[in-house]
This record gives C-alpha cells, sequence and structure tokens, in this order.
C-alpha cells in the first residue's frame, strides 16, 4: 500500500455520492443516537435535583405535624436514586427497565423496592435507540452494504482484470479501497460520540476503552466483509450471506440464548416478593403479639429486654412487624438476586458467541449502566435502610422521649455512578 494509491482510492471515494451519502448517514444516526442519549441523562439528572429539593422540604413539613418516633418515622419519605455516569448517555443499559429511584420508608423494604413506575411497554419491549446499539446493530449493516461489492462490482464493470494489471497486486487495490471505507464509516460514527464525551465531562480513560473496543468490534466486521467481497459470487448472493450471519449473531442467536437462559435458571419474580411481603405483614395483625417479637428478636438480640408488648397497639411492635415481613421474603429475595446474577453472568458466557451482544454489554460496563450496576444500587437501597431503623430502634424501643432536634440527624442516603 503506496502514497499514490491512498491518494487515488481517496480522490476515487470523494466521487462516489452512493458512499458519501452512507458515511452523511452514519453520522446522523450516530449523531441522534448519542444525543437522545445525553438528553435522557439531563432528563434524570434533573428528576434527580427536583426531587431531591422537594425530598427534605416535604420530610420537615411532615414531621412538624407529629411529635412521637412512630408516626415520624411513618410519614417520614427518604429518596433514593441511582446517579448516571459520565458516560451513561452512550449506553443506557438496564435504566430503560429497571426503577433508578424510589421513596422508601421504615416500612417493609424488599417490597418498596420492587415497586416500579409505570413505563412504556412498547419502549420496554424494542429498547432505546442509544449509541450502544447503533454501534453493535447498525453499523456492522453500514459497513456490510459498503464492503461487500468492493470486487464484484468492478466484474460486473467490466473493470476487474484492468485494476489488477495496474495495481501489481490480487489485494492491494482492494485492500486499500476497504481500508479508506471503513475507516471514513469509524470516524463519521465515533465523532458524535468524542463530542458527546467532551460534553458530559466523561473520564478519558474510560472514553479510551469505549472508543477502543468500538474499533476492535467493527474492524472485525470489516474484515469479515472485506474477505467476503473476495468469493467470486454476484454481489446480491455475498450480500446476503453477510446480512444472513448479522442476524445469526445480531438477533437469532442473542434471542435462542436468552429463551435458553430463562428456561434453565428459572427465578422469582419481584411481584412475588411484593406479594409475600404485604401478605406477611397484613397477617401480623391478626396473629399474637409474640408470632412478630419471637422471630424479631431472634434476628435482634440487642432488643430483648424490651421486647414485652402491653398494650393493643405499639409502635415498636409496629415496625417489628414491617421487619419481619422483609425476614419472612428474605429467601425469595435472595433467590431472585442471585437469579438474576446467575441469568447475567450466563448471558454474558453466550455474548462471547454473538459479537453485537458483546459490545453491547461492553459499553453498558463502563457507562456503569448493567445489571451488576444496578444490584449494587439495591444494596445501597438495604445498606440506607438499616441505617433507618438502627436511628428509629433504640428510640421505640426504649420509649426516648421526642426530640424534633434529634431528626436533624437521620442518616442521609449516599448515591453511586
Amino acid at each position: 500500500m503506496t502514497t499514490s494509491s491512498l491518494v487515488r482510492e481517496a480522490l476515487h471515494l470523494s466521487r462516489d455520492r452512493a458512499f458519501i451519502g452512507w458515511v452523511l448517514l452514519t453520522l446522523l444516526l450516530s449523531a441522534l443516537a448519542v444525543a437522545g442519549g445525553l438528553r435522557e441523562v439531563q432528563t434524570q439528572q434533573e428528576t434527580i435535583e427536583r426531587l431531591l429539593e422537594s425530598d427534605r422540604e416535604d420530610r420537615l413539613e411532615a414531621l412538624a405535624l407529629h411529635d412521637d418516633w412512630g408516626m415520624a418515622a411513618y410519614y417520614s419519605f427518604h429518596l433514593t436514586y441511582h446517579q448516571p455516569s459520565d458516560f451513561a448517555f452512550a449506553a443506557l443499559g438496564v435504566r430503560d427497565s429497571e426503577p433508578w429511584k424510589h421513596r422508601v420508608r421504615m416500612l417493609a423494604l424488599e417490597g418498596q423496592i420492587y415497586e416500579r413506575d409505570a413505563g412504556n411497554p412498547e419502549l420496554a419491549l424494542i429498547g432505546r435507540f442509544d449509541f450502544a446499539f447503533f454501534a453493535a446493530f447498525v453499523l456492522p449493516v453500514i459497513l456490510i452494504v459498503i464492503l461487500h461489492d468492493l470486487q464484484a462490482s468492478e466484474r460486473s464493470a467490466g473493470r476487474h482484470a484492468l485494476l489488477l494489471s495496474t495495481s501489481g497486486s490480487t489485494s492491494s487495490p482492494w485492500r486499500t479501497r476497504a481500508l479508506l471505507r471503513a475507516l471514513a464509516i469509524v470516524i463519521a460514527a465515533v465523532l458524535p460520540l468524542l463530542i458527546g464525551a467532551l460534553s458530559s465531562r466523561t473520564e478519558a480513560s474510560v472514553l479510551f476503552l469505549a472508543v477502543a473496543g468500538i474499533a476492535a468490534y467493527l474492524a472485525l466486521w470489516s474484515v469479515g466483509a472485506y474477505l467476503a467481497a473476495r468469493w467470486e459470487r454476484t454481489s446480491p448472493v455475498i450480500l446476503a450471506s453477510l446480512l444472513g450471519t448479522w442476524v445469526l449473531l445480531g438477533i437469532v442467536g442473542p434471542a435462542a440464548g436468552k429463551l435458553a437462559v430463562d428456561r434453565l435458571v428459572p427465578i422469582p419474580e419481584g411481584a412475588d416478593i411484593l406479594l409475600t411481603q404485604r401478605e406477611a405483614v397484613n397477617d401480623a395483625w391478626d396473629l399474637p403479639k409474640e408470632a412478630t417479637m419471637t422471630p424479631f428478636v431472634k434476628e435482634h438480640p440487642e432488643w430483648s429486654d424490651y421486647a414485652e408488648t402491653e398494650q393493643s397497639f405499639e409502635w415498636k411492635w409496629y415496625y417489628a412487624f414491617q421487619q419481619v415481613g422483609d425476614q419472612r421474603v428474605a429467601p425469595i429475595s435472595e433467590a431472585y438476586r442471585a437469579g438474576r446474577v446467575a441469568r447475567d453472568r450466563a448471558a454474558g458466557t453466550l455474548a462471547m458467541f454473538a459479537p453485537p451482544a458483546l459490545l453491547e454489554r461492553y459499553l453498558q460496563k463502563l457507562a456503569g449502566t448493567d445489571l451488576a450496576a444496578h444490584l449494587a444500587y439495591e444494596q445501597r437501597i438495604r445498606a440506607f435502610h438499616r441505617e433507618l431503623r438502627n436511628y428509629y430502634y433504640p428510640k421505640l424501643f426504649r420509649e426516648e422521649p421526642y426530640e424534633a432536634a434529634a431528626l436533624e440527624k437521620l442518616p442521609d442516603f449516599v448515591s453511586g455512578s
């Protein structure tokens, strides 16, 4: 490959209107994907900021109406949220399907975690057009279209033999042309990503790993399309073969893998956790108080000296059976969590044989929008709820005098991106 051949092929491509059209289409689609991701992340951040403002005001207003610890705990909501990372705009991941904000109280927690906002079922089904989807599923099709007929088109035009004789090599003209075409598409695809990353202040290391992964992925498809273009068949046959490979690796394989994983790794439903917990909490009203306090004290022996209940209703008993509700569904909740982890690991293993799914998972991991990041957020909710219980339990069980000033020491939720 010489400088003169590069210049000659570059000039040839600059006059190819169809190719220029594909480059502009790539640039447009990439820009739309990045802009949509930035807009969604901005909306989520604005929602979090707005909720943070109102959260403390609502809680202070509710606390001002009550003068005992039980009522204060009951009417106090606390915002928990999963802050999007600086690179989340490129790969929204499970933030489209899993709740990234909750308002929790001192009541039974597991049901609160698995309650979710009503979403758009059609959007949940098809997913969002973010950059990860564009890079993983759309870009290979563009590369296939512009590379599949490198030699077939020249054969049909009668220029194939002439190009070979003038180049002095059987591969040089096609290799140079394929390299320039693929490079132009990669640049058009990555340029909006770089601009979006700069505007969102993405860490340089994260951006480098993302671009390197995308470049390696597109190089794989480019080499595959280049090798297929050498096949002495007509352009439609080569195109159909490459698109069939894309459908197999990008759609059929992942879909079949998901069905297999779902069948081989059964998990309970989040709704089962919610229903079981509500039944446990509601049944506690009709059971002897010992049925609540005995399992509670077994889990929290530090309150055994204060577990006796003499009145028909006491706040310590009320919050004890809320926690017992959590204890009742703990095995189901753990099975649900472990099942999701197992399914995700299995999907990651299968993605090794499905490059589009592998790239999408890779970008989601870099963006902190994969399942692991969401499960870590759920664990932070549980840790925060334990802090709430540790704050209120001494006041409820020891029957400490109510002091509004002490509420300033309520724990605050700490988010992570």
